[in-house]
């Protein structure tokens, strides 16, 4: 085995489907594992059946914890303790995101090729090949040469090193938050390590697709940030 791989769900099946079927033709060895957290019963019956033919470990996470999703801490609290024991990187793919073949392989590669690194980060492109959310921020970089940055990386494809797992434990994570991949990016860069994010190793990202609710911010941008602020949602 290459890496453990996870996909965290919350239904947007269709998407979801997708991102598992690349990361099954995806080139190399991986432990993958599929977290389902909280969906519908249509997805998961589905995420069921696709698991007995993808080759992954489906996780339902009504059966772990009682906590409302988004559950991303206990996620990232099981993927850190099943990366350790195998010591093997850990790498985040979600289900909005759909991995080429050589994705995975060249996330590994470079994590071995590099000392002292703590999160290197596929960009993200929408269906025409063009840079898009979350690294509008790496738009301008005038090289496709692995840069480091002291910028957060995304957990769209990201790479978390075995050495960094070993250095900070996900159990500190702050449980009045849902989302860490900033925490965590900054984390790393205080703990003596290096964040890198890839340019020339784009994946197709539909922004939010895992999280449909989230499309409001642009459909209905009130509402969104109504519910992001007085309902407690999309805690960073």
């Amino acid at each position: 085995m290459q890496a453990i791989v996870i996909t965290p769900v919350k239904d947007a099946l269709e998407a979801t489907l997708e991102t598992i079927q690349a990361i099954s033709d995806a080139n190399g060895l991986y432990d993958y594992w599929v977290f389902n957290d909280y969906s519908t019963d249509q997805t998961k019956k589905a995420l069921e059946t696709a698991s007995s033919s993808k080759d992954f470990k489906l996780i339902n996470l009504e059966e772990i914890t009682s906590n409302p999703s988004p559950n991303y801490k206990t996620v990232l609290q099981l993927a850190q303790k099943t990366a350790l024991e195998a010591s093997l990187p850990l790498i985040i793919v979600e289900s909005d995101v759909k991995v080429n073949q050589d994705t995975l392989e060249n996330l590994v590669n470079f994590a071995n090729d590099n000392t002292k690194v703590g999160l290197v980060g596929a960009i993200t492109h929408d269906g025409e090949g063009k840079v898009n959310f979350p690294y509008l921020k790496f738009k301008q970089l005038k090289t496709k040469d692995p840069t480091k940055t002291t910028r957060s990386l995304s957990f769209c494809c990201t790479l978390i090193n075995i050495d960094f797992l070993k250095e900070y434990d996900f159990a500190d994570l702050d449980n009045s938050k849902d989302w860490y991949d900033t925490h965590i990016s900054q984390k790393s860069l205080a703990l003596g390590f290096d964040n890198y994010i890839l340019p020339d190793l784009p994946v197709w990202h539909r922004p939010h697709g895992s999280r449909p609710w989230k499309q409001l911010k642009y459909k209905n941008p009130v509402l969104y940030y109504f519910r992001k602020w007085f309902l407690g949602k999309d805690k960073i």
